[in-house]
């Protein structure tokens, strides 16, 4: 089971820059989409299918905003859209599959970048999904929690920890909450496997076009694994060379 997780800021916008070619080279047996910005009518969902993918969409009820998806060529034995809790399925942030013993969780953890109430919202979100996935783990031990969690974990995560000590996304409290969670025998898939690698980034600003080309960003997409699915983690990457979007996919494969 290859696995991709990728914020495409816009699928439109992705598919404009080459995203659909990318696809045709096989990247992965399923490929979670953050940050979708569609709904599935306003996508030409056949030039995908024609790839092999089967496509699951839960698209935020406001339009041109948030939104997940899950393109798999593996059959789900069942998709699930939300997680039940208001806000969240207002805004179209979690999508779940189930493949045999194993659920799959793409989620779009919301930023707190626009000001004070959203980042209020953002640690409501962060305690709602913690509670929802540990319940879930109860009858589904096998999990996979896929997304753009909009946390930089570490100063390894970041490639600027002083300057941005006060930044959405790297304060402490959200760091915390990191610590927290993989606390609860959760496995960050590529800091499992690379425990020491620096300017391994997944994001960076396009407010500056020359941060990504100077390599200044933060690591804030995440393939995690429930403790149960530690013997089968097999591999994991990030991709930064692909470039459909202010973030690149990140990658991890089950056995």
């Amino acid at each position: 089971m290859r696995i991709i997780s990728y914020n495409v800021n816009g699928i439109r916008a992705a598919i404009k820059k080459g995203f659909l070619d990318w696809l045709q080279t096989n990247p992965a047996d399923i490929i979670c989409l953050q940050e979708t910005k569609a709904q599935k009518e306003d996508i030409d969902i056949a030039s995908i299918e024609s790839l092999g993918y089967q496509t699951y969409w839960f698209s935020a009820q406001k339009k041109g905003y948030s939104g997940v998806a899950i393109f798999t060529k593996i059959k789900p034995d069942q998709v699930i859209s939300g997680n039940k809790i208001e806000q969240s399925d207002f805004e179209g942030r979690v999508i779940r599959a189930d493949f045999g013993d194993i659920t799959l969780i793409n989620a779009y953890f919301p930023s707190g970048t626009s000001g004070d109430e959203r980042q209020t919202y953002k640690y409501q979100w962060l305690d709602e999904f913690f509670d929802y996935v540990q319940d879930l783990r109860k009858k589904r031990p096998k999990l996979i929690v896929t997304g753009d969690y909009n946390i930089a974990h570490t100063e390894v995560d970041i490639h600027d920890p002083k300057g941005n000590k006060n930044s959405s996304g790297f304060l402490p409290e959200e760091r915390a909450w990191m610590d927290k969670f993989l606390g609860k025998q959760w496995i960050d898939t590529f800091r499992l496997l690379y425990p020491d690698t620096k300017g391994a980034y997944s994001w960076w600003s396009q407010r500056f076009p020359s941060v990504r080309l100077q390599n200044k960003g933060w690591r804030i997409d995440y393939i995690c694994i429930s403790e149960a699915l530690k013997p089968q983690l097999k591999s994991a990457a990030i991709y930064p060379d692909v470039k459909h979007s202010d973030h690149c996919p990140i990658y991890a494969e089950i056995k």
